[in-house]
């Protein structure tokens, strides 16, 4: 019986890993409620989709000329 190989550990700047995220767009989601005795108090949903503007998708807040 043999043991598995050990995962690569590679490192990646903030930088790079910032630019492969926008470069493809990413979409945030999450739920958080707060809650008491089983009774609802705040309930917060969050969605985003985060992406860069470039001249193929411009800018919705373009400014005026």
């Amino acid at each position: 019986m043999t043991a598995p190989a050990p995962t690569v550990h590679r490192e990646i700047a903030l930088v790079d890993l910032l630019d492969r995220l926008l470069g493809g767009g990413v979409v945030i989601a999450g739920d958080v409620t707060l809650r008491i005795a089983d009774v609802d108090l705040v309930r917060i949903d969050l969605r985003a989709l985060v992406s860069s503007v470039n001249a193929q998708v411009p800018s919705p807040w373009e400014e005026p000329e």
